[in-house]
């Protein structure tokens, strides 16, 4: 099938190049957002999937908005069988929606209809499942909801973060959004209507959110703290500046510490929960590097008085 690929992180890229790979389809075009100020020096560059695209030398599509006129017109003289799309990351109107013959599929990293929403991977690890997946559904103007192609499980374990499970998904993710174009191509596949038990959303998780309760019990931090990493990053206060928070290791049988409470030793840099302590691993002091908490501790020389959050 000619197919024009919509996506614009690196999350993308395990799809795009599946698609790019397979000798029956012909990714004749790619749509992504336009370029933006990233990195140091925020200077303005081309997306994960522009640069594949255009090292591949593929035309880039980049609409400000999917409704822009001169794109969907763009688009009407491509004339793509299909639309394959992976966090593209703006919502498509209907005009867009009609214009390929098999409609626009996405690949979705939870199991539908669960987690619809900006932040499936995060909510999954933030609420403690035990299993995830990806998804590949057609799209329609309701989010997240149209009839389903096919899934994918995958474990979460228990020391995963969203980027860990996320990396995982987008190379299982790409097999099956391949295997679905094969499927559409050979008139054998049919997408069936979700569920309407089991639905549930997210939205996007922002820095606010990250922001860590101690007066929560030890498993919740340590789940928030995975879910925000690598983004947007946990953050603490400590004597009134933030701390960027990494993983932490659940630490039950380490003696009881108040909420917010720190506790280093030659070891090991324990903090106090509503339950039991947990171990920090990682901390980024605003405006430093990224370092071991020993690292952290023996700097800052903590007092009895020292209090996180």
């Amino acid at each position: 099938m000619r197919l024009v690929f919509a996506g614009t992180p690196d999350t993308a890229l395990p799809s795009l190049r599946a698609m790019l790979d397979s000798p029956r389809h012909e990714v004749v075009a790619v749509v992504t957002r336009p370029d933006a100020h990233s990195g140091r020096g925020r200077k303005v560059h081309p997306s994960p999937v522009a640069e594949l695209a255009e090292e591949a030398g593929i035309e880039v599509l980049r609409p400000q908005k999917a409704g822009d006129p001169e794109f969907l017109e763009r688009l009407r003289q491509i004339d793509p069988d299909c639309c394959p799309v992976v966090a593209y990351g703006a919502l498509l109107p209907q005009a867009a929606l009609d214009i390929p013959r098999h409609g626009w599929v996405n690949l979705h990293f939870s199991l539908l209809p669960a987690w619809r929403g900006a932040a499936p991977v995060q909510y999954a690890v933030l609420h403690g499942d035990e299993i995830t997946g990806a998804t590949t559904f057609q799209i329609i103007k309701e989010l997240d909801a149209g009839p389903v192609y096919g899934m994918v499980t995958e474990e979460i374990r228990p020391a995963d973060t969203s980027g860990d499970l996320l990396t995982r998904l987008a190379e299982s993710g790409a097999e099956l959004l391949l295997a679905t174009m094969d499927g559409i191509e050979d008139g054998k596949l049919e997408a069936v209507p979700q569920s309407a038990d089991g639905v549930s959303h997210t939205s996007k998780i922002n820095v606010d959110d990250a922001r860590i309760d101690w007066s929560a019990p030890a498993m919740r931090v340590d789940r928030l703290i995975r879910a925000c990493t690598p983004a947007p990053g946990t953050w603490t206060e400590f004597r009134g500046q933030r701390v960027k928070v990494g993983p932490v290791r659940l630490a039950p049988d380490a003696p009881g510490l108040a909420p917010g409470q720190i506790a280093a030793s030659k070891n090991s840099v324990m903090v106090g929960t509503a339950t039991h302590p947990v171990e920090l691993g990682e901390v980024q002091p605003q405006g430093k590097r990224l370092m071991s908490a020993g690292e952290w501790a023996r700097g800052v020389r903590l007092t009895d008085e020292d209090r996180l959050g």
